[in-house]
């Protein structure tokens, strides 16, 4: 909103926030879509644990390689046309997946998706900036956020149920005409503004992540929610099928309806998670506090795994999808910290971190997998699930050993 413009109906509102909502169920469909249909690309393929953690994990090295860019040309251009032209780039590279021979194809057609669809919530909280009263914005990005989680539970049983109807390539198929459909609905639905476009200098620009960077609160910050909020996607999106299916016996089918458990749970999650801590930081309780007791669930579901507790999965997924994101409530510290003209930057950096992070996890434990397999082992699982949580407590205790103030 600007100066004393009124504000737009209900009706402008939806028609400018709605199609982003489905950029970002969009987003997380294919980032979850191949553990729907893993043991087919195992079967048709031959792949092995190493080349499926690889090749999934190039989506999320997509997202890395365009958050920072994606910065530039939120600001010169807007969210429309930004977002619209990105998902031609993600139809793209779904149509290069179902027509993919080898892991190479596959790879470079999941990391062409990731920079298309790596836009989608930067896209999404920017339009809701530009729509929404601030004191909505809280509930506008929960609000984007479930959707992400509509999308992971339409890419866990629905897909692979699809899978199994028409088979894995025709899904794809159908994905890039959704794909598609999304990115017309966005450029042909969402209202004009005259602020889409109010270029940013580049070195203005630079020079503000130069000061994201080198600031210690940043550092103590962002591997926090990379360690913990990336460990949480790498397992989600692939490595929680395949846990389900090699060390509990279950099949594809079974495995996937038990995701939808864990997609019920992160759903209620991301809507929850901001307003509990909206609530608490009105009664004087620091987002560290939410974060540490978010975490502690978290862990304990981790460890039930990692140990192989004799507890309901159902049980072990709801703990681990209502908590595994709470992390995230360090991009409000970030906020917060670096005040509203870095705030931008500021997520964005932090972003950059979170998806090496979840591509490093994603592909590492498919590399420790397949080592313990050729050593004869069966500690694949213990000992890769075992190294994130160490890594994640790490980052946590070197998070809540920082003081953090709001910006002047």
């Amino acid at each position: 909103m600007t100066g004393g413009s009124p504000r737009p109906g209900l009706s402008p509102i939806l028609r400018a926030l709605g199609p982003f909502a489905a950029g970002y169920f969009t987003s997380y469909l294919f980032r979850v879509v191949n553990a729907a249909i893993s043991d087919d690309l195992i079967g048709e393929l031959g792949l092995n644990n190493t080349d499926l953690g690889f090749m999934t994990a190039m989506y999320l090295y997509g997202f890395v390689l365009f958050q920072l860019p994606l910065g530039l040309l939120l600001d010169r251009f807007g969210p429309r046309l930004v977002q619209s032209g990105l998902l031609l780039v993600a139809a793209t590279g779904a149509a290069w997946f179902a027509l993919g021979t080898d892991t190479f194809s596959l790879a470079a057609a999941r990391l062409l998706i990731g920079m298309g669809l790596g836009g989608c919530l930067m896209s999404a909280f920017k339009a809701n900036a530009m729509w929404l009263p601030p004191e909505r914005l809280a509930l506008g990005n929960s609000s984007m956020v479930t959707f992400g989680a509509l999308g992971f539970l339409a890419g866990s049983y629905p897909a692979n149920f699809l899978a199994d109807l028409i088979g894995w390539r025709p899904l794809f198929f159908v994905l890039t005409a959704f794909t598609l459909a999304v990115a017309a609905t966005i450029f042909f639905v969402v209202p004009k503004r005259p602020d889409d476009h109010r270029p940013v200098a580049l070195s203005i620009q630079l020079a503000g992540y130069w000061g994201v960077f080198k600031d210690p609160v940043f550092w103590r910050v962002a591997p926090m929610v990379a360690a913990i909020s990336g460990t949480f996607i790498a397992t989600q999106t692939l490595w929680a099928t395949r846990w389900m299916t090699d060390v509990l016996g279950l099949d594809q089918q079974a495995a996937n309806q038990q995701l939808m458990v864990l997609g019920l749970a992160f759903a209620i999650g991301s809507l929850s998670t901001g307003v509990i801590a909206d609530r608490v930081q009105r009664r004087g309780v620091g987002l560290k506090t939410v974060v540490a007791a978010a975490f502690s669930l978290f862990a304990l579901a981790q460890l039930a795994m990692i140990l192989a507790v004799p507890v309901p999965l159902p049980v072990i997924w709801i703990i681990y999808g209502l908590t595994g994101q709470a992390a995230n409530l360090g991009y409000a510290t970030l906020a917060n910290h670096f005040g509203r003209d870095l705030a931008g930057r500021a997520q964005s950096a932090a972003n950059l971190l979170l998806f090496l992070a979840s591509a490093l996890f994603q592909s590492g434990t498919g590399w420790v997998l397949d080592r313990m397999n050729g050593l004869g082992h069966d500690w694949g699982y213990p000992l890769a699930f075992g190294g994130l949580l160490v890594l994640q407590v790490a980052a946590f205790l070197w998070y809540a050993a920082g003081r953090y103030t709001a910006a002047r």
